[in-house]
């Protein structure tokens, strides 16, 4: 027989054994699980927040200034300069007096066909009073009237030429480089000056073929020119050329840009865009939040602490922006930072990160 003390012995023996496997088993379940609950720690990633602003379809394009109007000023009659009425640089009204090219000959000839003119209106006046008397015929007083009317003709024809002795600035403009001298003999094809308009000014570039349909007058147009850094224009177009220029297969397009300041002048180069359209609640993320996969594009949005893979479409881009047009609304929250770890479903630990946007433009 067993002692009685050894039974309960045995049995306490047998207790603690159970306490023990229990308290195991707890101890694995809590390892399992984690902390609060059985969920496993959330990936640290950094996201940034969709937002809605203005985006601008664009066409990027170079070209140069040009002058509205530009031209080499010629004399329309032969003589020699007697007097030059500007310096060079010098902005100028439309009709100033430039050059002065001798006149005394068409003065002497003017005065003579004015002298002649009025003889033959005389004559014609004569001549009615006869008529009125029918001691002329009707033959005289055609002779008399046609007399009258080519005296008058010769007159204001030579009287023309006299005026345009005197060299006027068509249209008002800054004249640039002179061409004669004073005592210079010129004709109708010396060149004389150049003048040219500089407010407003010309921004003209080539767009390729494949814009044509997207081309209008009206449309804004900002450039920069190499010349002013930190600084832009902007102008509208107001002309497009019809017809596709070879061999580039490009379109001319010319927009009037203001240039109060005498910024802009004749030949600077410039980089151009050219807004085709504007969506102004366009959603706009980080560029580092697509990430390509298998020919589609996918970002990874936060909610409720986890992250989901979605399918996007594209719009239009800016260094460091790119235009979401489906699959991501304003607000939502897109993982920028932490991206290579991530699988679909993945629990998350998110911190907001702000970033300096750009509006978006067309590559």
């Amino acid at each position: 027989m067993k002692n009685r003390n050894d039974v309960g012995r045995g049995a306490g023996y047998a207790a603690v054994a159970v306490l023990a496997a229990l308290a195991c088993g707890k101890g694995k379940g809590g390892a399992a699980g984690g902390p609060g609950g059985g969920m496993p720690p959330g990936m640290p990633v950094e996201v940034a927040v969709a937002r809605a602003d203005t985006v601008r379809d664009e066409i990027a394009a170079t070209g140069q200034i040009e002058a509205v109007q530009s031209i080499e000023l010629r004399s329309d009659i032969e003589g020699r300069i007697v007097a030059i009425l500007f310096r060079e640089g010098q902005e100028v009204l439309a009709g100033r007096p430039l050059f002065q090219i001798d006149s005394m000959e068409l003065s002497a000839q003017v005065a003579q066909l004015a002298a002649q003119r009025d003889l033959a209106q005389q004559d014609l006046a004569r001549t009615k009073e006869l008529i009125a008397q029918n001691a002329a015929s009707a033959a005289d007083l055609e002779r008399a009237e046609a007399n009258a009317r080519g005296a008058d003709a010769q007159y204001r024809l030579q009287n023309t030429r006299l005026a345009r002795s005197t060299v006027r600035a068509p249209f008002t403009g800054v004249v640039g480089q002179r061409f004669v001298s004073l005592g210079d003999y010129v004709n109708t094809s010396s060149r004389l000056v150049s003048l040219q308009t500089v407010n407003p000014q010309r921004a003209a570039f080539q767009v390729p073929e494949r814009y044509a349909r997207s081309l209008q007058r009206g449309q804004r147009v900002t450039f920069r020119v190499g010349a002013i850094r930190d600084r832009d224009f902007v102008g509208e177009v107001d002309f497009v050329d019809p017809v596709v220029q070879l061999p580039g297969r490009t379109i001319l397009v010319k927009a009037r840009v203001p240039n109060a300041q005498r910024l802009l002048q004749p030949g600077m180069f410039i980089e151009a865009h050219l807004v085709t359209g504007m969506r102004p609640r366009a959603v706009v993320i980080p560029e580092d939040a697509v990430v390509p996969l298998q020919g589609a594009n996918f970002v990874y949005v936060v909610t409720e602490g986890k992250a989901n893979r979605r399918q996007v479409g594209l719009g239009v881009r800016t260094p460091g922006f790119v235009e979401i047009a489906s699959g991501v609304d304003a607000g939502e929250q897109v993982v920028v930072g932490g991206l290579e770890v991530l699988f679909p479903g993945a629990p998350v630990m998110a911190r907001v990160v702000d970033r300096t946007q750009a509006a978006p433009r067309e590559q």
